[in-house]
């Protein structure tokens, strides 16, 4: 399948025939099913992730060889990205108010969905985790087992460049309100985002644990490291009309690792599942 992918995303779009349609639906079958992701774990590299440029090929030619359709209502979208197929037998909870799952995406078992909510194509979403009302998972990007996305959370999705790093949030973070987390950036596991922190490619984040600045460089994103807890901070502009008139700027701080006092803060509650 990954050869023909390559074979078809070459094509000019009028070379692409009915066989592009019937690989491509085949291609979404095993991207709904979680058999094939975007990015997935990989030991040997440097991020401990591994960009799958084939599978966002994938993804792309469907929009290349869809045509826009009703789907009822007000609902007009390429006919290759219908709304995601359900079943009672998948054992997701999707409450009812306005949710959405873009077909394409992988929600694992036990995922609970508060509505309004929206699930892009392309992502992975793992075992347990809850997506909770307003928060938006962008496209191809990847979460893991028991996160909990709060409210008005945001992932960001990196579908192209289609070589670049979708954003990553590994088993077990928490993800405060109002987070933004974007452009490729990797949250290793369990690790804590408070409220209101931004993570970008330019956003420096500092350590007050270890002393260190956390940076994406050339050839890495942004890593957030494991257990860190991430704060909403600021520091001091040093020089310039900024410090004369007293102002700082936005940063966020890592103010502690994960202890079990953060465990007791974080920890979602059973009965929610």
């Amino acid at each position: 399948m990954k050869d023909t992918i390559e074979a078809l995303f070459n094509l000019p779009a009028a070379e692409l025939t009915e066989d592009a349609e019937t690989t491509f639906s085949l291609f979404l079958d095993k991207l709904n099913a979680g058999e094939i992701r975007s990015a997935e774990p990989d030991a040997t590299a440097p991020t401990g992730w591994r960009v799958n440029e084939w599978v966002k090929k994938g993804i792309l030619l469907g929009f290349r060889i869809g045509a826009i359709e009703s789907f009822g209502g007000q609902f007009f979208d390429k006919h290759t990205y219908p709304v995601k197929p359900m079943t009672l037998e998948d054992r997701v909870r999707v409450v009812p108010g306005g949710s959405s799952v873009r077909t394409g995406a992988y929600l694992a078992p036990g995922v609970v969905c508060m509505p309004p909510m929206y699930i892009n194509v392309g992502a992975y979403v793992g075992e347990g985790t809850m997506v909770d009302s307003h928060a938006l998972v962008g496209s191809c990007a990847q979460i893991g087992a028991r996160v909990h996305l709060s409210a008005a959370a945001q992932i960001g999705g990196v579908l192209e460049p289609i070589g670049a790093m979708p954003v990553i949030i590994e088993d077990d973070v928490m993800v405060g309100g109002n987070c933004g987390v974007y452009e490729g950036t990797i949250v290793k596991r369990r690790a804590v985002l408070g409220s209101g922190v931004i993570l970008t490619r330019s956003t420096p984040v500092y350590n007050v644990v270890t002393g260190e600045v956390h940076r994406a460089t050339d050839e890495l994103p942004l890593i957030i490291p494991e257990g860190a807890v991430v704060v909403a901070g600021s520091r001091a502009i040093s020089s310039g009309p900024g410090q004369e008139w007293g102002l700082s700027l936005y940063t966020p701080v890592i103010v502690k690792i994960r202890d079990e006092k953060t465990d007791a803060k974080v920890q979602l509650e059973d009965f929610l599942r």
